[in-house]
């Protein structure tokens, strides 16, 4: 995914991006999910990090966090504004998260904002086995997935709740929350963009 128009595209926009990310209420865009946000201090795994608006806030209530983000402009973003002792940033891209897997670490909470939709059927179903091998039993993964209408620079595919779910349980991830939300931007919301939010819980043995 590292060379894909999408992230040619975050990389050129970065500053803006950054810029209009940052405005927006965190509680807001993960209001579908909180309930389901760990409640003491775990280790999260933010894949997609962008320009670590998320990595600042879950550092915020305590958690330690490795932002990954693969487009250098957004990465470098959020090295400047969410940096500290409670957040590390890697250069790491889905579907095989090599520099991320070869830590040997597992995850309490791994989350995709906004970041599964830029896969293809083929990427996808190579992600999943990895994003697993990263949890630990009792592990959580959150991700919200893009429906409908985006720019042509920032390409996505339909990823169809059915195939995600499927792709999760052979890996003994089961499902533990799914709902679907209009878009709280602008632009989105005018456009008739939709998100589902998906929860998965890695099974205890």
């Amino acid at each position: 995914m590292k060379a894909s128009p999408a992230i040619a595209d975050y990389d050129a926009k970065a500053a803006f991006l950054a810029a209009s990310w940052s405005k927006l209420d965190l509680r807001d865009v993960h209001a579908p999910v909180l309930h389901l946000m760990p409640e003491k201090p775990s280790r999260i795994l933010d894949i997609g990090a962008g320009a670590g608006g998320d990595a600042g806030w879950y550092a915020s209530l305590g958690h330690t966090v490795l932002a990954v983000e693969p487009a250098d402009g957004l990465r470098l973003a959020g090295m400047a504004d969410h940096s500290g002792p409670q957040i590390e940033w890697l250069d790491d891209s889905l579907p095989d998260l090599a520099m991320v897997r070869a830590s040997n670490e597992t995850f309490d909470l791994v989350t995709l904002t906004a970041v599964w939709a830029h896969l293809d059927h083929a990427q996808r179903a190579r992600a999943v086995p990895n994003i697993a091998a990263l949890m630990h039993d009792g592990s959580r993964l959150i991700m919200s997935v893009r429906n409908g209408w985006t720019i042509p620079e920032r390409p996505t595919w339909e990823a169809r709740p059915e195939e995600t779910i499927r792709l999760a349980e052979a890996k003994g991830l089961k499902l533990v929350f799914q709902t679907t939300t209009e878009s709280i931007q602008a632009i989105n919301k005018a456009n008739g963009v939709t998100w589902t939010w998906l929860a998965f819980e890695k099974n205890r043995r």
